[in-house]
């Protein structure tokens, strides 16, 4: 795959000195590692390897990837091998793709309290749909889900949201049989709304009480019992937004939704257009508008465009990609198995695919076995050189 033309990387190694200078004094130390990582990731900085073709001794240079999980460049990898592990968990049958969005004062909240709101986003969605799926008037199953959670909107806005993957139905409360939904319909999106929106104000209110949250600037007054009880009174009578789209097509499809979503960073560097005096212009989309007329250029100063991707940044220790019911960790590979001998799966079926072992690279000039010859420290210059053939040398990036 070609480097794109214009990286974050990019972007960070030429203002982001200038930036952190001017905002040294409310810039978090998580923003500053992300900042020097993603301007570190493949250079000379993080060291790397020196590869030789076996047979044409095509010679190449590969830098070390910093691995940060904010980092655009980082996550094509990172998403590969999650996937590979997640496809032999697929079962066959429909899946439904379920988001649930907090409105726009609670995320006014998650943004000065994200660990403690984005962790409520998590558990109370899940529960949410937990608890609807068990219903003998709904599904009555025990359902499996993934969540992956989202904190931006197309234009880098603060706008967390969590997006589920859940396959159309599930093992009945007596474990004897294996429920499907209604063709093209999983659980009442308004039912999820309203109970979504009770347990989340529940236990919104239950932290405050707690005193787990925190407030400033504008919002500081909401420290107040009071006040925060006020402020969340109109939240009581809105609509909160879950939207479940229509099933995927096959086990196929869902890995190709997943490989988009699971990693994805506030941008993509296939996103960026170009970065001048005027600030840097990406692309993005306006969800308001259908058809290709959605697909707009946007333009925002350099300073912006850095604060904006910065305020993704998840705070440590907080998972992003988390497993429920059936899926939770421990009883995953039992419930799985017992999914299948419901669905009356053939194991041979059941297996995965072997894809590719990325960790074994082949010559791009014959196609011949690529063998480390040299690993080079951090900052250090390597002892060989690209040698190839003049139309083939080239330094990898990628």
């Amino acid at each position: 795959m070609s480097r794109p033309a214009l990286e974050v990387a990019d972007i960070f190694r030429d203002h982001g000195p200038a930036w952190r200078q001017v905002h040294a004094s409310h810039v978090g130390l998580d923003q500053l590692k992300v900042m020097l990582a993603i301007e570190r990731c493949r250079t000379a900085a993080l060291g790397g390897h020196v590869a030789r073709c076996e047979d044409c001794a095509y010679t190449t240079i590969a830098y070390n990837s910093c691995r940060n999980r904010h980092c655009p460049k980082c996550q094509g990898a990172a998403a590969k091998q999650w996937l590979a592990a997640r496809e032999a968990d697929l079962l066959p049958v429909p899946y439904y793709h379920v988001v649930f969005t907090l409105p726009a004062a609670i995320a006014d909240i998650a943004y000065q309290n994200k660990s403690v709101v984005y962790d409520l986003l998590f558990k109370v969605s899940a529960e949410t749909m937990l608890t609807i799926a068990a219903d003998p008037k709904h599904l009555g199953v025990r359902i499996g889900i993934t969540s992956v959670l989202h904190t931006w909107g197309s234009a880098m806005t603060h706008h967390p949201h969590v997006h589920m993957i859940v396959p159309g139905g599930g093992i009945s409360i007596d474990g004897e049989r294996w429920l499907s939904c209604r063709l093209g319909f999983f659980l009442s999106v308004r039912v999820l709304s309203r109970l979504f929106r009770r347990l989340f104000l529940q236990k919104l209110i239950a932290a405050h009480q707690a005193g787990r949250l925190s407030f400033f600037g504008d919002h500081a007054p909401l420290t107040a019992c009071r006040a925060f009880t006020a402020y969340l009174r109109p939240l009581r009578k809105v609509e909160w937004v879950v939207y479940a789209k229509r099933p995927f097509g096959g086990p196929e499809a869902v890995l190709a939704y997943l490989s988009r979503y699971t990693h994805r960073v506030a941008i993509a560097n296939s996103r960026l257009i170009a970065v001048n005096e005027r600030g840097v212009t990406f692309k993005w989309k306006d969800y308001r508008i259908e058809g290709r007329d959605r697909y707009k250029p946007m333009t925002l100063a350099t300073d912006e465009f850095i604060r904006r991707f910065l305020i993704h940044v998840l705070p440590k220790g907080l998972h992003r990609i988390r497993h429920y019911g059936l899926f939770a960790k421990g009883a995953c590979a039992d419930n799985i198995a017992r999914a299948r001998e419901l669905l009356t799966v053939a194991k041979s079926e059941a297996q995965s695919t072997t894809a590719d072992d990325p960790s074994k690279p082949t010559c791009p000039c014959c196609g011949g076995r690529m063998i480390i010859i040299e690993v080079f420290e951090r900052g250090a210059t390597p002892r060989h050189q690209p040698t190839a053939p003049a139309s083939a040398i080239r330094i990898d990036t990628s």
